[in-house]
């Protein structure tokens, strides 16, 4: 590595979102100037070249790749100019010397200067971003239809009794469907059974309306997900949900990845240490990305209700004298070491529509291969059908099939 020099030019910017404020030092960690930009095209294109300017920028820091700095970062990376994601300045640093915008972009430079600033930021140009905002409306309507959902069974509950006895019992669909169709035509407008019946019916409708759409949003997002990292989709235990949280979480530039530990930390999971004399112990990381981390819950939980070596192993560290809470944490890191091989090295999706033509033609039951397998016939089923079939599963199907004999017609 190059040792740093007064050469070497470093940049900050600390974005807001009408402008952004750029400082750059020198390798000596000297301010050499500082200067506002609007956040517009033009703004962007006379920050880069009064950068250029100043001369050869190593690295330039950003805070907020993700949001107010998400169009400057795409700016100057297709320019080529390296970009890596900074923190908001301690807290303490910030007590010490006060905070303007010049003063954290300047320290944004610094941090890209001392390396604390490492890791690139993410890219906004490919299928990832397509994932990010259809899982950003989905999570915002599924949002709104629980709060729609709290909201017509507060009312119900003081509703006149004639309509509560009818409505309460009611399972959830048949209710949304009773109340969309409630009348009020004969009431006085002045009767408060009628506004709850109008009530009911304006949220109920509402509810109807906003199933459909977040159905529509789900089948958009699954075919996202499936063409982004079909092997991630097909892996046991991953669901849209999941996915689609894991593939934001890296971005379209999983590259930027620089190990599985790297990516364990940025879910979240990997283990912190909480040792303390004679106690050698870790305990959980409440840090990282929460919906990834999240992810790697649920395909943990789902992992331990259906999959036998998952449950064997959790059998396994329960007698070494492993808590429930620990178990499930050394699963999250374990897991998170499989999803980034899935995330930075896919493989194409092994082509299961030829297993059914094949066993149809040998003459050979489903039950058979659900035998031979150690599996459902519904496992069977769905991975003849494609319905996440499992990789391996496949493999050894399509291999048991290849070595059982033609069967001859009499």
């Amino acid at each position: 590595m190059a040792s740093k020099s007064a050469e070497h030019l470093y940049a900050g910017i600390d974005t807001h979102k009408d402008i952004h404020v750029v400082a750059v030092i020198d390798g000596l960690g000297r301010l050499i100037a500082t200067a506002a930009f609007v956040t517009t095209l033009r703004g962007y294109d006379e920050l880069y070249e009064w950068l250029a300017g100043k001369g050869q920028i190593s690295v330039v820091g950003i805070e907020g790749t993700g949001s107010y700095g998400a169009g400057i970062a795409a700016l100057l990376a297709e320019r080529g100019v390296t970009v890596v994601e900074v923190n908001r300045p301690d807290r303490q640093l910030r007590r010490r010397h006060g905070k303007t915008d010049t003063v954290d972009a300047e320290a944004a430079a610094r941090s890209a200067l001392n390396g604390h600033a490492s890791g690139l930021a993410k890219s906004h140009d490919g299928i990832v971003e397509s994932i990010r905002l259809h899982r950003l409306t989905l999570t915002t309507l599924r949002k709104s239809r629980t709060a729609l959902i709290n909201t017509l069974r507060s009312v119900l509950i003081t509703a006149p009794a004639a309509i509560r006895d009818e409505l309460e019992p009611l399972t959830a669909a048949a209710l949304f469907a009773r109340c969309s169709r409630l009348r009020t035509e004969s009431a006085p407008a002045a009767d408060p059974g009628k506004a709850v019946k109008q009530t009911l019916r304006t949220l109920a409708r509402h509810l109807l309306a906003l199933d459909e759409e977040l159905a529509r949003l789900r089948a958009g997002l699954t075919v996202l997900a499936e063409a982004a990292n079909p092997e991630l989709m097909a892996t046991r235990g991953v669901g849209v949900d999941s996915a689609s949280a894991l593939l934001v979480a890296v971005g379209d530039n999983p590259e930027r990845m620089r190990s599985e530990s790297a990516f364990a930390s940025l879910c979240g999971a990997s283990p912190i240490e909480a040792s303390s004399g004679r106690t050698v112990r870790h305990r959980l990381n409440r840090g990282g990305d929460r919906q990834a981390n999240s992810a790697l819950w649920r395909i943990a939980m789902i992992r331990l209700n259906t999959d036998a070596r998952t449950q064997d192993y959790a059998r396994r560290r329960r007698t070494e004298g492993k808590t429930d809470r620990e178990i499930l944490r050394c699963l999250k890191r374990h897991i998170a070491r499989e999803i980034y091989r899935l995330l930075t090295q896919p493989r194409p999706i092994i082509d299961v529509h030829d297993l059914r033509p094949t066993r149809l033609q040998l003459g050979l039951p489903m039950q058979a291969a659900a035998d031979h397998l150690g599996v459902s016939l519904t496992t069977i089923s769905r991975t003849e059908r494609g319905i996440k079939p499992n990789h391996e599963l496949a493999a050894s199907y399509r291999a048991w099939l290849n070595s059982q004999p033609a069967v001859i017609a009499a």
